[in-house]
């Protein structure tokens, strides 16, 4: 019986986690719509996609994922043993110690800007180069913002607040638009990209705001007493720095993918970042989903080291069967249905045919790790709720060893053995990253296994959901070909709606679906 009430209240946290990722990704994939119409794969989008990587960098490195695995376990543990005055004082150790390091890094990024930008984007040159500096050094104090958002969202994922951490970045995806509506109309592109990274910062304090009151109120009484010297801040700065050097290496995989797109010519770095957009939707909505909320439940659970060892088989367990089941028709539709999903969410304005085939090869080729990636996740939070970041550390630098070698010979030597364009290399990086992503899945799965024994392998279930993925996908794709119209907005919705319906019907009907345990917790939580 308790084993079915953890595993229900499970499901509910990581259906609370989806809910408020996906409010954030609608208005996310709204905003780049938007962004999309007026920005198209021009030189100012390249130079804006580029500019936002390095305070990204920043907020990444600091912030949700670091967070999660030093500060959560930690915390949520004393939570657990009724250790609420020690939990507050270690919440506002590490609010301190992120903001002292955060204003040294934002300073100091703001003053070698120049020189990031010829590490990042070696082939912008001229304006392009000039506005990308303009840009980086607006967006820095945005990146500090989104840190002590992140602290937020720790402090409240260990209290179970999944909603409202997931959804604030609603607040910022809605400052961007705002800005495009407003100055869409009326000025340059590089003028508007200028603009939009003002509105950025705006937003960054606007999502910030919203989740304090809840969390102080979390934390009271709050002593206001900064002590830096406990054992706990010690335990959560010896996690820190391997998931800080995880994090990075991660990061450095990102800044390689746009590092070597630099390189493949006008639009390479914008469609990247729009096939990005798309591609992180299910790796947000259902593996962070899912790991956000086993984490604290993880790190949570007590009792001997065989007990805890089978409480976490059965988390990844159940874990891994819902991620694949979301998963798997979402890389099939990436493949299948790539250029129905980009023409519907980017054709518009200056973001036309050829546009919508560029960005399709990218996606294409980042379905190739999509399952690997999101469960990866899971596996990797299993690792930091046994106080173990180094193992994660070491296959993250495979894995971006890798991905750098790959990714050269896919991006910048095979399209010209091929005979075609070189900015279609920018499809071999997601492709390499992809293959990248799944060694690295196999040596987190090996490893972790080896501690806490073999989860139980749904092999036979999986096999069946590649399948009905690939039904779906054709059924949706007749669809498209005898439809009397080509409206991408009624076109979209028509296929789409047609392949979701036939893939949660037939999962369904064999067996494998996982519908009904959405809907009754759906009824459950209204």
């Amino acid at each position: 019986m308790k084993t079915q009430v953890r595993s229900s209240s499970s499901k509910t946290h990581a259906l609370a986690v989806a809910t408020g990722i996906l409010l954030s990704r609608v208005v996310g994939l709204v905003r780049d719509r938007i962004f999309a119409h007026y920005f198209g794969n021009s030189d100012a989008a390249d130079a804006f996609r580029a500019a936002f990587r390095i305070p990204n960098f920043l907020q990444n490195l600091f912030g949700e994922g670091v967070l999660s695995a030093s500060f959560i376990p930690v915390y949520a543990r004393l939570n657990a043993e009724d250790r609420h005055e020690e939990a507050s004082e270690l919440a506002e150790a590490i609010f301190s110690l992120l903001f002292f390091v955060g204003t040294i890094f934002v300073v100091a990024g703001i003053l070698i800007t120049p020189w990031l930008i010829d590490l990042i984007a070696p082939g912008f040159h001229g304006e392009k180069r000039l506005l990308t500096i303009h840009l980086v050094q607006i967006l820095f104090p945005g990146a500090a913002l989104l840190v002590l958002s992140a602290w937020c969202l720790g402090i409240l994922n260990s209290h179970r607040r999944f909603l409202l951490s997931y959804a604030a970045p609603v607040m910022w995806n809605l400052a961007l638009i705002a800005t495009l509506l407003w100055g869409g109309g009326h000025h340059s592109e590089s003028r508007l990209a200028v603009l939009l990274a003002i509105g950025s910062v705006v937003g960054s304090a606007l999502q910030f705001a919203v989740q304090l009151p809840t969390v102080i109120r979390l934390l009271m009484p709050l002593r206001l007493r900064l002590k830096l010297a406990t054992a706990h801040v010690r335990t959560v700065a010896k996690n820190f720095f391997p998931v800080f050097l995880s994090r990075g290496v991660v990061q450095i995989s990102a800044y390689i993918d746009s590092w070597l797109a630099s390189f493949l010519g006008t639009g390479a770095v914008a469609a990247l970042g729009y096939a990005q957009t798309l591609y992180t939707l299910p790796v947000s909505l259902f593996g962070m989903a899912v790991s956000a909320a086993e984490l604290p439940a993880m790190s949570s659970a007590l009792g001997t080291q065989a007990e805890i060892a089978e409480a976490l088989r059965n988390r990844l367990k159940q874990g891994l069967q819902q991620i694949a089941f979301f998963v798997i028709p979402s890389a099939v539709a990436f493949v299948v249905l790539g250029d129905v999903v980009v023409s519907t969410i980017y054709r518009t304005g200056h973001f036309q045919g050829g546009d919508v085939l560029f960005v399709w090869a990218i996606l294409a080729g980042s379905a190739v790790g999509l399952l690997a990636s999101t469960s990866g996740r899971l596996y990797s939070s299993a690792f930091y709720a046994l106080r173990n970041t180094r193992t994660p550390l070491r296959f993250a630098l495979i894995r971006v060893t890798l991905t750098l070698g790959l990714g050269y010979l896919c991006a910048l030597r095979l399209p010209p053995l091929l005979g075609i364009d070189l900015r279609w290399g920018s499809a071999g990086l997601t492709l390499s990253a992809g293959i990248a992503g799944w060694l690295e899945f196999l040596l987190l799965r090996r490893a972790l296994h080896r501690q806490i024994g073999t989860v139980p392998s749904s092999r036979s279930r999986t096999a069946k959901l590649w399948l009905v993925a690939i039904v779906a996908a054709v059924a949706g794709w007749g669809m498209k070909r005898v439809l009397p119209f080509h409206a991408p907005l009624l076109v979209g919705p028509t296929v789409l709606v047609t392949f979701a319906a036939v893939y949660l019907t037939v999962t369904q009907w064999i067996g494998v679906g996982n519908m009904g345990a959405v809907t009754r917790l759906i009824r459950r939580r209204g």
